[in-house]
């Protein structure tokens, strides 16, 4: 058969057919594997098991993107003409020169920010094992896995990562570890004989194998079915490629302003110009009028004030251990309206836990974190001789090894259930190397998918006989015994008796706990095999789970003070997804959570209704969460992702801010997140969400400022030629000067003004809404009049009271008294409430040193001989100085009667 007519690997369900039908449908041979020639074919038909990666912008169009912002594109207009005109006199054109300075420096912060590589596909390569043992032409051979192709036998072990997606053909005592793609915990046992149906999950799929996975024990054979972009893996990189970054609040709400600004200013202009021509002004002089106010109304120094104050927030964040990516997530994190949640690793501590115990006398809970082994017993020391002999038991009938790494961390060689075990006798002091030398192995039977039961053989060196101890479902363990232990001895076990432990074994599991049976067996002589698992005597259940952080409840609480959703999506199963849900707060009892198997039939509507309310998804597959997130989006929801694995990269990326865990996220998880936890704490999202309101807070602050000073500017030079005056009072460079000195330093310095104490008591800042919201549009109108109302008078004053008219010291007064009315709003700005005499000056000690050093800058511009050439400045006498900082004054008098206006207005309205 040609390698055309073979069927196409991804129309198949593998899951519900058997080993030979797989084998005769992809014309393999599970002894001899496939021949050179049908690799060749093979290879060319479906290419190599690689990851395909999409082209991305290159750095030139990520530098070209930087200067596609109308308010630079104007900058350059007006840097352009303003050149022409200087060169046209000719004098040196330095206001062309430093506006495009400033277009450059913007430019290349913006670049800077955004020239980070897409590292996701080569992330995701790394999961690929780099050698394969396969059977070709009758033969193992060993190659490299982009070699392999769908019909290949590759053979798989212990500590080997699964190169491709496959059918399988044998497994022996198969554990594969597929957190990183379903989001469990806890190891998974595949049984090749298995048959599922078509709408089976993908986590339950136990006669598959998945790419990326990894073999925690046992050893298999497995039928290549998918490879590179058709393998589960792939469909994920797949995802990520199709996966657009929305633009973040602040982005659209910039664009916006840009928008207004620019608009506002050629309007502005056309209406000068107009009114200047009909009344017989020169166009020259006219255009030269227009470049002023161009420059005055363009906030020259946002950009740079905005990428710096989101720079500060970083730093503040990896203080918090939160690793921020992308620069705008940091004031996008106070929008945030809903956290979907990963369950594994990120709620849970992705380590298994025994919690409870359950013998014939005793119930006996048990603390602990991890596999620290420290941990107290809800009765007393010394512990009873029953449980003693249960704890001795799990900790003999064990594979696993707990052992500390460098970072003085415990971990587990070896399977996680079985690594709860052992620390759980290592809280009770049970060392496991002492326990091997007092208890050394003779035999075994392994853990298998039918049995569901291990046990082992072992001497007994304290009294020189042996014993036999055996551990595995409640179920399985209990049909070998026929007696129950107790502290000094042991007898019959009842019917009655029977009922009572089961019961309790489905009332753990019932609550998502994973229950074991624990059994035992002393001996005189040495047992055959087929004995060991006789007559064993009943110790106990065991209780175990992938346990709750212990801040994370807390953290839920004070999201849903805050007004912030939790979600929980996981790919766990819905009993332990609903009782870890029920105990963090996320849901509550009786609340419905949906599988993966009802998203499957769900149309996207039928979603966009019970994501309304529904708070627990389990079993989902990556695809499903991705639909998740998009039906949340859908509903105006602001979405805030978390997850650590591969399956939870193209959610991270969709999502308004994806949020990667530092320390067990995946590579992949981290290069399409915003956001990396350092910690792998939920509880630092709830301290980032207050940095990122706070951020915000600041930056409509400072633009409040900044744009209630350049509205004052605009008018005040608009209104010059109209009251007959000669000139402009301020020239592009002065303006320039203003808006990035006398501007920026103090706008810096309310960037990091502190943050309220009631922050995270409000409700999240609604991503849809202007940056001119609450008021802070007609502010920026009303005290931008006062502004300009205030230098007009003073401009007019100035004019018609100095020696001469045309030199520049009318102009100079006017210059001098906008900057210092800058910075006595800068002072009356940090609070909308509260007078500047309430305020604690040493509370931003940043702001007071602003102020000092541009009002002495600004004093340097008119004494400095250099500095007031190049700016064009006289000096002023003390008269006149006094005059300037008189005129600045009234700016704060007039904020400051505004907030008690407005006390007294809502005191009254409050009283009626």
């Amino acid at each position: 058969m040609s390698p055309s007519s073979l069927s196409s690997p991804k129309a198949q369900a593998w899951h519900t057919l058997s080993a030979s039908e797989s084998l005769e449908i992809l014309q393999s041979d599970q002894a001899e594997g496939l021949s050179s020639q049908q690799v060749s074919d093979r290879l060319n038909q479906y290419g190599k098991n690689e990851l395909v990666a999409s082209a991305g912008r290159s750095k030139w169009q990520i530098l070209a993107d930087q200067f596609s912002n109308v308010m630079l594109l104007m900058l350059i207009g007006v840097a352009v003409v303003s050149a022409a005109i200087d060169l046209a006199k000719p004098e040196f054109p330095k206001d062309a020169i430093a506006i495009t300075l400033i277009v450059m420096l913007n430019g290349a912060l913006g670049y800077f920010q955004e020239n980070k590589a897409e590292e996701d596909l080569a992330a995701l390569k790394k999961l690929s094992s780099p050698n394969v043992r396969v059977i070709r032409d009758r033969q193992i051979q060993e190659i490299l896995s982009p070699e392999l192709v769908p019909g290949d036998i590759a053979l798989i072990e212990a500590g080997v990562q699964i190169p491709a997606d496959g059918r399988l053909l044998e497994a022996v005592n198969l554990n594969i570890r597929e957190a990183a793609l379903t989001g469990e915990a806890q190891g998974v046992i595949k049984d090749s004989a298995l048959l599922f149906e078509a709408g089976e999950s993908l986590g339950d799929r136990l006669n598959l194998t998945y790419q990326g996975t990894e073999v925690l024990q046992g050893r298999g054979k497995i039928l290549i079915t998918a490879t590179g972009m058709q393998t589960e893996l792939g469909k994920i990189a797949a995802n990520l490629q199709s996966v657009e970054n929305p633009p973040t609040p602040l982005q659209q709400r910039m664009g916006q302003l840009s928008n207004v600004l620019v608009i506002g200013a050629l309007a502005l202009v056309a209406i000068v110009v107009s009114i200047g021509l009909l009344r017989g002004g020169k166009f020259l002089d006219l255009l030269e009028t227009s470049l002023s106010m161009a420059v005055a109304v363009v906030p020259e120094g946002l950009p740079a004030v905005i990428t710096v104050t989101l720079a500060l927030g970083t730093q503040r964040m990896v203080k918090r251990k939160a690793l921020i990516r992308k620069l705008p997530a940091v004031e996008t994190l106070g929008s945030v309206t809903t956290i979907c949640t990963d369950k594994t690793g990120t709620l849970t501590q992705n380590k298994m836990v025994v919690e409870t115990i359950y013998t014939a006398e005793y119930g006996v809970q048990v603390t602990g974190n991890g596999y620290a082994p420290t941990g107290e017993f809800s009765i007393p020391q010394p512990l009873p001789s029953q449980v003693q002999t249960l704890l001795t038991a799990v900790t003999v009938c064990n594979d696993a090894h707990l052992q500390q790494n460098a970072q003085a961390e415990w971990v587990v060689i070896g399977d996680p259930t079985e690594g709860a075990l052992i620390t759980l006798g290592a809280k009770a002091h049970l060392e496991q190397a002492e326990l091997a030398v007092k208890f050394p192995r003779l035999s075994e039977i392994p853990f298998t998918s039918e049995r569901k039961r291990m046990s082992v053989l072992c001497a007994n060196n304290i009294d020189h006989n042996f014993v036999v101890f055996a551990k595995g479902s409640a179920e399985s363990v209990l049909a070998c015994c026929d007696r129950l232990q107790f502290d000094d001895h042991d007898q019959p076990i009842t019917e009655q008796q029977r009922q009572k432990i089961l019961e309790q074994n489905n009332q753990l599991a019932s609550k998502g706990i994973r229950v074991l049976g624990i059994a035992h067996q002393p001996s005189e002589v040495m047992l055959e095999p087929k004995d060991l698992e006789q007559n064993l005597i009943w110790l106990g259940l065991v209780g175990m789970r992938d346990a709750p952080r212990l801040e994370v409840a807390d953290a839920v609480a004070l999201c849903h003070q805050a007004g912030i959703r939790t979600v929980m999506i996981t790919g766990d199963h819905q009993l332990t997804a609903q009782a870890i849900a029920q105990d963090l707060g996320i849901s509550e009892e009786g609340n419905i959570s949906v599988t993966g198997q009802q998203l499957e039939v769900m149309s996207d509507a039928e979603l966009d209704q019970i994501s309304a309310y529904t708070s627990v998804y389990a079993r989902v597959a990556p695809d499903h969460k991705l639909r998740i997130v998009q039906s949340l989006q859908r509903s105006h929801q602001f979405v805030a992702m978390t997850g650590d694995g591969v399956n939870d990269a193209p959610a991270l990326k969709q999502a308004n801010i994806g949020i990667a865990m530092g320390i067990t996220g995946t590579d992949v998880s981290k290069e399409a997140s915003d956001m990396v936890l350092l910690d792998d704490n939920f509880a630092t999202i709830v301290a980032a969400a207050e940095e990122g309101r706070s951020v915000y807070t600041n930056i409509r602050r400072f633009i409040k400022y900044i744009l209630g000073s350049n509205v004052g500017e605009v008018i005040t030079i608009a209104a010059a030629p109209l009251l007959g005056l000669p000139d402009v009072p301020l020239a592009p460079l002065q303006i320039l000067w203003m808006n990035l000195v006398t501007d920026g330093l103090p706008a810096l310095a309310l960037a990091v003004e502190p943050s309220e104490p009631d922050m995270m008591k409000r409700p999240p800042f609604d991503p849809q809404e202007s940056i001119f919201a609450r008021g802070l549009g007609s502010y920026i109108v009303r005290i931008g009049v006062i502004f300009a109302l205030l230098t007009i008078s003073l401009m007019l004053f100035a004019y018609y009271n100095t020696e001469d008219t045309w030199n520049a010291h009318w102009k100079t007064i006017v210059f001098t008294t906008l900057c210092l009315a800058q910075m006595t709003h800068a002072l009356a700005v940090r609070s909308e409430t509260r007078l500047i005499i309430e305020i604690n000056p040493f509370s931003n000690p940043y702001l007071i040193g602003a102020v000092v050093l541009t009002s002495s800058l600004q004093m340097a511009l008119l004494y400095v001989p250099f500095l007031s050439n190049f700016f064009g400045t006289t000096p002023l006498t003390g008269k006149e100085l006094a005059v300037c900082f008189g005129f600045s004054i009234l700016m704060l008098v007039w904020i400051e009667m505004e907030k008690i206006a407005v006390r007294i207005y809502k005191h009254f309205n409050h009283q009626a």
